[in-house]
């Protein structure tokens, strides 16, 4: 399930308040004690532990931190040909839902560029594909990304393809670590 704003179209992540921009690097996250704290009481929509069986999960973080702004669960899918994003949300203080303003602008569009990354590496060519948690988020997808609605096995399931793959990765910049939690 997907539920993040493109909020901004930022490089690095922006301070909403001062305007700062916030450089970031790209964690993956392996122990089930690290996502303990990253669950639904503390507003991050799921037990992210329960995916790490199943999943790789990455954490956006600032750049030497691990102060983490994001987190997408995602698989490799060869029926697809693309990255299947399990899950994907923002941090709490990220959250305009949560808070408004959030604090840091650009964390959706990070997460979905690390998606992209992780699609190519696998042969993909960037496309990647999953099911917003809402219809407002499915038709934002489609306007912001121009995703293509898929409703295959959800009403909405939404693909990007490798073209407006490309225009993602190239809106964003983030380090990758060697670096595991």
């Amino acid at each position: 399930m997907i539920n993040v704003w493109i909020d901004e179209f930022t490089p690095c992540l922006k301070d909403s308040l001062t305007g700062d921009i916030i450089e970031t690097e790209v964690v993956q996250i392996k122990r089930r004690s690290y996502l303990e704290k990253y669950n639904c009481r503390n507003q991050w929509y799921i037990d992210w532990e329960t995916l790490l069986d199943e999943n790789e999960i990455y954490a956006l973080v600032i750049k030497g931190t691990t102060d983490v702004q994001g987190l997408i669960a995602i698989q490799p899918n060869e029926d697809y040909q693309a990255v299947y994003i399990t899950w994907m949300c923002v941090s709490p203080q990220n959250n305009k839902e949560i808070i408004d303003p959030p604090k840091y602008l650009g964390v959706g569009g990070h997460l979905f560029a690390i998606a992209i990354d992780k699609s190519i590496e696998n042969g993909y060519e960037g496309v990647v594909t999953g099911f917003a948690a809402n219809e407002v988020l499915f038709n934002h997808y489609i306007d912001v990304f121009n995703a293509f609605p898929l409703k295959v096995l959800h009403q909405f399931h939404f693909m990007i393809d490798e073209i407006n793959a490309r225009k993602i990765k190239e809106e964003y910049t983030y380090e990758w670590t060697e670096a595991k939690l």
